[in-house]
């Protein structure tokens, strides 16, 4: 366990993927009125669910977190 090593890399995946993890999940349970209007597919007085957007976000967010945890395998050792 000591060959793991945490790089900057390691650290901006993991916060993107659990931002954009987040974001997924809040566009599945509010509707677009009562998403925060920073986040596309705001729209006021809507009572549509974003499902695609959500979907987009959280698979981004699931490859993010698959590349933070590639990113901390231990350097290959030369023969």
């Amino acid at each position: 366990m000591s060959n793991i090593k945490i790089r900057p890399l390691t650290v901006l995946l993991l916060v993107l993927g659990v931002a954009f993890t987040i974001a997924g999940v809040l566009y599945f349970a509010k509707t677009a009125a009562d998403l925060p209007s920073f986040l596309p597919g705001h729209l006021a007085h809507s009572t549509k669910h974003h499902v695609k957007h959500g979907m987009l976000a959280v698979s981004i967010g699931i490859a993010a977190l698959i590349g933070a945890w590639v990113s901390t395998a231990p350097a290959r050792q030369a023969e």
